[in-house]
């Protein structure tokens, strides 16, 4: 995941969670929250798997 849509997700979760406050509802705005949770989780995820595949093609080990 490049920075780009790193940021795109980043920006439509935080849409996501105030228009849950605009519009008074919990849910959209928990939603907004764990999506956010979620994209900063995966992008960490992905982030672990480069450096260890680059460990491998260097012949290191964690």
């Amino acid at each position: 995941m490049n920075r780009f849509v790193f940021w795109v997700f980043g920006i439509l979760c935080i849409s996501v969670e105030v228009w849950g406050l605009v519009i008074d509802n919990r849910d959209v705005h928990y939603l907004g929250a764990f999506a956010a949770l979620g994209v900063i989780a995966v992008d960490r995820l992905l982030l672990r798997a480069d450096r260890c595949q680059e460990f491998a093609e260097a012949g290191e080990e964690l």
